[in-house]
């Protein structure tokens, strides 16, 4: 791959994220992008790219088209453009192991066809395949479209670990809440009860 086309992949993605995010965060979203950055570079990082493709090439096209490498770790690929990305961790909370999404970014072509929700139950799967006890997320209080699409049609709930549950004055404040979907009575206990 192209150096140039790689850097235009990764500045599509960085922009996608910061016309999504910059909203919700407000004021502190010049901090916050330099912290998102820093986890996109971890190594512990995570992600699934979706591509749009050609409506007019076919399946042969798309599959020599959309041909990738991965080269010391980093992946690098040809074909059609990024239209949504998800960055996700195997972490520890509250000695539980756990999926963690740290973002969930979809350009808004593709916002509201399902492609949210089937990366999330994908998530899910991953979370269960690899023995997690819950899927956790953090969700920007000003974002009440994400908000409610995590309540309301994916069933997650406030997790006890979140800033309204450990201390309901200060966490009224906080600008966000932690959100999860736990998988065994372990994982209930400790992240939502």
């Amino acid at each position: 791959m192209e150096p140039n086309r790689l850097t235009n992949s990764k500045e599509r993605i960085l922009r996608r994220k910061e016309v999504n995010m910059e909203g919700p965060y407000g004021s502190e979203w010049p901090v916050e992008e330099k912290i998102k950055l820093r986890e996109m570079a971890s190594p512990q990082a995570r992600y699934i790219f979706v591509r749009s493709s050609s409506p007019n090439a076919t399946l042969n096209e798309k599959l020599v088209n959309n041909e990738e490498k991965v080269i010391s770790g980093h992946w690098i690929g040809d074909g059609d453009p990024v239209v949504a990305f998800v960055q996700y961790r195997f972490v520890i909370e509250e000695e539980v192991p756990v999926l963690y999404v740290f973002e969930l970014q979809l350009e808004s072509s593709v916002q509201r066809k399902g492609l949210g929700k089937f990366l999330m139950q994908l998530l899910e799967l991953i979370a269960h395949k690899n023995r997690m006890g819950a899927v956790i997320l953090t969700v920007q209080k000003a974002n009440t479209s994400a908000f409610e699409f995590y309540i309301n049609k994916l069933r997650y709930s406030i997790s006890s670990i979140s800033p309204s549950r450990v201390n309901p004055l200060i966490g009224a404040e906080a600008s966000y809440e932690i959100l999860c979907k736990t998988f065994d009575a372990e994982a209930k206990a400790k992240l939502e009860e």
